[in-house]
């Protein structure tokens, strides 16, 4: 199928993990690496108020929850009040750590997320919820894109690792092991928790930009907690519709720099001689983190 407008395949709706939801966005905009631009006049008055409340909302339950590097590096995202225009981010970004973002229909492929990842390019996803999906939504939209990750781009530490992530992913797909990477990538980047000396927090992007998964997954003892194994995490599946039934946790950020450096190679090997596991499993080998009872000042809990 051809778009003789653009001269180039059209690109298709990309799911990942299990989801009852057909994806949406409109890919016939994108081109060939899934870029497109911010069409910023096609957001309604609707969309506007859509992103101030997600944000307003997402700012005030941070403290307690959220890691300092993150709580850190928000206010140079800029604009609160409606959907900020990309290229005013870029022009702070850029400065910052030499990054900047793109505008993407939805969803894309891994090969191409990891293409733009390794050449400093952060792809966000240009379209915003309904208000009737302010409390949850399957797929990545503005509002998770921009507050959930942009923030911590802005650290130079955490951009340098997110880039090598991207050439690493270069290399897993010379591999075939391009899904046992992304499986590392949301439970880390997306849904990952932190164990700060003050108590758990999150860090991953999935987290921070959902109100009840932030609560959740920092604070309820129905999902497991289990420290941050490479194997175990590319092992893992998950789901895109729900609250996440596992989350795997740091100690720091040094730490996940340091099992995430060495050569994956011999470990895609081994994963791929190994069975998938489910969302929900528990091994008799993994190191589950419990939460305390939180003391009578009410203070978080801790591991």
């Amino acid at each position: 199928m051809v778009n003789n407008s653009k001269s180039h395949p059209v690109n298709e709706p990309i799911v990942f993990g299990a989801s009852d939801r057909p994806p949406r966005g409109n890919y016939s905009r994108a081109e060939p690496d899934y870029t497109c631009a911010q069409d910023y006049a096609a957001y309604t008055e609707q969309d506007h108020e859509t992103y101030r409340r997600l944000y307003e909302r997402q700012e005030a339950l941070l403290p307690g929850l959220a890691c300092d590097e993150f709580i850190a590096t928000l206010p140079l995202l800029g604009a609160k009040g409606c959907i900020p225009r990309f290229e005013e981010i870029n022009a702070r970004l850029q400065r910052a750590t030499g990054w900047e973002i793109v505008g993407v229909p939805g969803l894309i492929p891994e090969l191409a997320f990891f293409k733009l990842l390794a050449n400093r390019k952060f792809p966000v996803t240009d379209w915003i919820r309904k208000p009737e999906e302010l409390d949850y939504i399957a797929e990545p939209d503005v509002f998770h894109d921009l507050f959930g990750h942009v923030p911590l781009l802005f650290n130079p530490v955490l951009a340098d690792y997110v880039q090598r992530y991207g050439q690493g992913g270069l290399k897993a797909h010379q591999l075939g092991a391009c899904e046992q990477l992304s499986r590392l990538y949301w439970y880390t980047i997306e849904f990952g928790l932190i164990a700060q000396a003050d108590g758990l927090r999150a860090y991953g992007a999935g987290i921070l930009s959902s109100s009840g998964e932030l609560t959740y997954a920092v604070t309820s003892p129905q999902p497991q907690r289990i420290r941050l194994d490479l194997q175990r995490a590319m092992r893992t599946r998950y789901k895109i519709d729900t609250y996440q039934q596992s989350y795997f946790v740091i100690d720091s950020f040094e730490q996940l720099f340091g099992l995430t450096a060495p050569d994956f190679s011999p470990l895609y090997a081994c994963v791929k001689d190994l069975s998938d596991l489910e969302a929900n499993a528990s091994l008799p080998e993994d190191q589950p983190v419990a939460l305390d009872i939180p003391g009578p000042d009410g203070a978080s809990p801790r591991l």
